[in-house]
């Protein structure tokens, strides 16, 4: 038989064990923040770790409440004030155990939540988002839809950077970058949307936040032929300057591959057209590494054209485009950009920001490099397309005259009459001389 003494340290390690079982799922609430969205208004409660949790509506008055499983407020906490569908929110505690909060509603709505693990300089997070009672979610605009055997748009989503709780970079003068970013994003939606076979979506039109991933979420929805993400730069330095591109690192590239291949609901979803869940692994990875290349290729052109357009207007900041791991250009199947607009903790460059002259030259910029880009790589099925397609047949419609040519064998190499061809050609008769060019009609 054992010593008492084992026994006692025994009794003592499994209670310790229990006791870290009891508290696996038990945190401390750091913080509350609450902001209103386009559609909908969403509260995000910072946690020290993973948390259980039960949320569920209470009427008379209306009300949503959240209890979180053997949880505590952590010292100094207070509940974020009010604002959207909400009129208020309280927090205490919820029996011996629980923390509860509850959020007092200014109108009915209908909740929805999930846990966020830690991630770009975050922590442990619980979303609860509130839409309004007997609604969807609002849509992301999509391009309309074209009647067979007519041309398509081509769609851009357009991103203005940062917005709501996030103001981005804040310039000498106290310019806010979400203000210019929404500005600049506007007026190129409008220039896109003018020009013939384009249409221009927004993953914004407000000064509301919106999360990474949900911005090329909603260019995908869109089914986006490219995403631009718009920005005004900082540095320290006060005299850095010039407008500047970017493009995902392969690294990033890499990070999201992996994210995708590890979740099945992106799997689920279609990348370039084809669904991964009923594949295997190393097909699935074959066919997201073939699309991610495609996207990337795609990425990379359409920024050197609009950073050559750029530097037809102003300086740019590198002569080159460059690569970062930037989350909203992560996604596996619409290229995707990012523009520096300019440097607004340069104070020249903030003042010509604030013009609405200067915007309007950076979005016409942007849209000549996008322009250039799709007159050389039109989507199949694009106005774009259509128009390169004529060209390619108004060129091949023209014969240079060579060598030992009569107009009757250049006729009937094309399945025309001499007649005809002389007619297209305003031909007294049918000679012929080396080096000139005759129209062919059509056959």
């Amino acid at each position: 038989m054992r010593d008492p003494a084992f026994r006692r340290r025994l009794v003592l390690g499994a209670a310790a064990v229990l006791l870290a079982a009891g508290c696996a799922h038990a945190a401390e609430v750091t913080g509350l923040r609450i902001w209103p969205a386009e559609d909908h208004t969403r509260a995000v409660i910072d946690l020290s770790g993973p948390v259980d949790y039960k949320l569920f509506e209470l009427a008379s008055p209306d009300r949503i409440v959240l209890d979180l499983k053997g949880s505590h407020f952590a010292a100094g906490f207070e509940a974020a004030a009010s604002g959207g569908a909400l009129k208020g929110v309280r927090a205490g505690r919820q029996g011996k155990a629980d923390a509860r909060i509850v959020f007092d509603l200014a109108t009915g709505a209908r909740p929805r939540s999930f846990l966020l693990p830690p991630g770009d300089k975050a922590g442990h997070r619980l979303v609860v988002d509130l839409y309004p009672a007997g609604a969807k979610p609002l849509p992301v605009k999509r391009a309309p839809e074209i009647a067979a055997g007519k041309a398509r748009d081509i769609v851009i989503a357009i991103d203005a950077g940062h917005g709501g709780k996030d103001p981005g970079s804040i310039g000498a003068s106290g310019t806010h970058e979400k203000r210019i970013t929404l500005a600049v994003a506007r007026e190129l939606k409008a220039l896109v949307d003018r020009t013939p076979g384009m249409t221009g979506v927004l993953t914004r039109d407000g000064d509301y936040f919106i999360p990474l991933e949900q911005r090329y979420a909603k260019a995908r929805a869109a089914k986006a032929d490219l995403f631009i993400s718009i920005h005004a730069d900082a540095f320290t330095n006060a005299d850095a300057r010039g407008s500047s591109v970017w493009v995902l690192s392969p690294r990033g590239a890499t990070s999201e591959a992996a994210r995708w291949l590890a979740d099945r609901e992106n799997r689920a979803d279609l990348v370039g057209g084809v669904t991964l869940d009923d594949k295997d692994d190393t097909l699935a990875k074959v066919l997201l590494d073939l699309s991610q290349g495609a996207t990337m290729g795609a990425s990379n052109a359409v920024a050197e054209h609009v950073l050559s357009a750029l530097g037809r207007i102003g300086p740019t900041h590198r002569s080159y485009v460059e690569r970062a791991n930037f989350v909203v250009l992560r996604s596996p199947d619409v290229p995707s950009i990012l523009v520096e607009t300019a440097f607004i903790t340069n104070p020249a460059e903030e003042a010509r920001l604030k013009t609405p002259a200067h915007r309007e030259k950076l979005a016409a910029a942007i849209l000549d490099g996008v322009r250039n880009h799709f007159r050389a790589s039109p989507p199949p099925g694009s106005l774009f397309a259509q128009e390169r397609e004529r060209g390619r047949r108004a060129a091949a419609e023209r014969y240079v005259v060579s060598r030992g040519d009569t107009l009757s064998t250049i006729a009937a190499r094309h399945g025309v009459s001499t007649a005809e061809l002389r007619a297209a050609n305003a031909r007294p008769d049918e000679r012929v001389l080396v080096g000139e060019v005759l129209a062919i009609p059509s056959g």
